[in-house]
């Protein structure tokens, strides 16, 4: 039997969480951290997303809200009994002179999965955002599922980014070939979006072997990485997000 399940996250200055609703699979727990954010940790309270699943997350870092969202373990998406696609949504809004900080752990595909995976972001215009993606194609010694992942970010009400990408089975031709993944199982993504970029762009660049820094047609710039490993995937974003990070 499919489930439907909504997760919601409002973080206010000061540290206040105002809302933090579990529902399903998506339980969120505060948990201690020694920086300047309020963080939350998605806990994985039982095997999802399956086939047919309905599974969203809407986070709101109200103004001058300073949030990380990360997650205890890896989200594995599995086959069920419907035919249908698992869907899965994250909708985040954040406000002015907020950040947000959201680094959840790698979605691994696991053989036989279909998954459709939603991002979706507005941005006040003073807005403050780290956002990772990791991708895992099949666990170890197994083909992968089947994914469609759409990531698209907005700015002051203005478009920053808008993507998809598509692998496995159910993909069009060639989303293994030596354009896109090259025979690689690990894709992965980091997105920083901050005001001073306005001012000094970052620099295109190569970053590890297989990793490439741009900057955006805003201030932001992304990170495209593809690895033959989870380790060596984490590896690569976070040496982008070291530089990215530097004055």
């Amino acid at each position: 039997m499919s489930l439907s399940a909504t997760a919601r996250i409002v973080a206010e200055a000061g540290g206040g969480l105002p809302v933090l609703l579990s529902d399903g699979p998506l339980a969120l727990r505060r948990t201690r951290t020694t920086g300047p954010y309020t963080r939350v940790t998605v806990v994985g309270a039982m095997s999802a997303p399956l086939g047919g699943d309905r599974l969203a997350i809407e986070t709101e870092v109200r103004d001058g809200a300073r949030l990380l969202v990360d997650s205890a373990a890896a989200t594995v998406a599995l086959p069920g009994r419907a035919a249908e696609p698992a869907r899965y949504d994250v909708r985040i809004t954040v406000g002015a002179d907020a950040e947000l900080r959201w680094l959840p752990e790698q979605l691994v595909c696991a053989r036989g999965s279909d998954l459709v995976m939603r991002t979706t972001v507005e941005l006040a215009a003073t807005a403050r955002l780290v956002l990772r993606e990791e991708q895992i194609l099949g666990r170890h010694g197994e083909e992968t599922g089947t994914l469609l992942s759409r990531l698209a970010v907005h700015r002051a009400g203005r478009p920053l980014l808008d993507q998809e990408v598509a692998y496995g089975p159910g993909a069009p031709a060639g989303w293994n070939g030596g354009a896109v993944l090259a025979g690689h199982r690990s894709v992965g993504q980091l997105l920083v979006v901050d005001p001073a970029f306005a001012e000094k762009p970052v620099e295109p660049r190569a970053l590890a072997e297989n990793a490439v820094l741009a900057p955006l047609a805003g201030p932001g710039a992304l990170v495209t990485a593809v690895a033959t490993d989870a380790l060596e995937l984490r590896r690569a974003l976070d040496e982008a997000l070291d530089v990215l990070a530097r004055p």
